[in-house]
């Protein structure tokens, strides 16, 4: 009877002691444009708990690329990932900072119908993208100006929202051509849609996964910011190195075959970064790449967009103390 009293105060008590650990835990919403590989450092890191312990309830909640900029600009949000929205707002005189980067290439392809067999073949054509503003919108009309075409007045540039939403746009015809993402890419690909470009090999720099944060919160609450980016980094690193752990990962956020999901990851995996972060050299880029297009009335310096000091050191405090992403 007494080993029987003492297991149910012992249960008693794990769960009092669970129900208090949730009652601490700080709830934080973060802004993501979807939830496919792009934000698998993040996925990864609610999934294997590396938030929890950091005493953080992350809700990770999908919104259009502006859409998402605006939430985090106005306090709904404590963080985004919708770096070309984010940039544009950078440019714009908007104080946000790249914190974190999980990624350092476009991770979209253009597709159009079948008869349309190259990017001059898209003037007069309606081409879909997220949000206009955005990193696929930028970089399409880079990619146009580079084929003779101005976007807006050559080829109508059309904003779609969600990345489902523009696949099916251009699946049932209502737009010529879209940049699409994956897992949207395997599908229009297999339904016959020609791919025009691939913009993982376009000499493009695109900072995708990344996470965005205002001054606001990067002076009023440094603890914070500090957690979610640890956390996040723990999820990066679980993800480049533990395929077979990433996968179903991915299942459980997508609707995607299981072999489709193998494809998915070795296709992105060599644009992952390493830390987090990316040198000085593709911080440069990406900006160059965004003053062609945006043309802003104030051109900001690279140390207004980016700052990855606490990434450069929660990286230097992990490897001091020998950890390893668990399987």
């Amino acid at each position: 009877m007494r080993a029987k009293w003492q297991l149910r105060t012992l249960v008693c008590f794990l769960t009092v002691s669970a129900c208090f650990a949730r009652a601490e835990s700080r709830t934080v919403n973060v802004a993501v444009p979807t939830l496919s590989m792009v934000v698998i450092a993040f996925t990864a890191a609610k999934e294997k708990g590396y938030y929890q312990d950091e005493g953080l309830d992350v809700n990770l909640v999908v919104m259009r690329d502006t859409l998402g900029i605006s939430a985090l600009i106005g306090g709904n949000a404590d963080f985004a990932s919708m770096s070309g929205a984010g940039f544009t707002a950078i440019l714009g005189g908007v104080p946000l900072r790249f914190a974190f980067s999980s990624f350092f290439r476009p991770m979209f392809w253009l597709y159009a119908k079948p008869e349309i067999h190259d990017i001059k073949a898209l003037r007069g054509k309606r081409v879909g993208v997220t949000g206009l503003g955005s990193g696929p919108d930028n970089l399409l009309r880079e990619t146009l100006k580079r084929n003779g075409l101005e976007g807006g007045r050559d080829v109508t540039i059309l904003a779609l929202g969600l990345p489902a939403t523009l696949a099916a746009a251009l699946r049932a015809g209502a737009v010529d051509a879209g940049t699409i993402s994956p897992p949207f890419n395997f599908a229009v690909r297999d339904a016959g849609f020609r791919e025009l470009v691939s913009f993982l090999k376009e000499d493009f720099v695109e900072l995708q996964g990344s996470i965005l944060a205002h001054e606001r919160i990067l002076q009023s609450d440094p603890g914070l910011v500090e957690k979610f980016v640890r956390g996040t980094m723990k999820g990066l690193r679980y993800a480049r190195e533990n395929k077979a752990g990433t996968i179903p990962i991915l299942l459980r956020y997508m609707k995607l075959k299981d072999d489709l999901a193998g494809q998915y990851y070795d296709l992105v995996r060599p644009i992952m970064t390493s830390d987090g972060t990316v040198n000085a050299e593709f911080q440069k880029k990406y900006l160059d790449q965004a003053l062609k297009v945006l043309s802003p009335k104030e051109f900001p310096t690279v140390e207004r967009i980016y700052n990855y000091s606490l990434a450069r050191k929660i990286n230097a405090e992990l490897d001091a103390s020998g950890w390893k992403p668990g399987r």
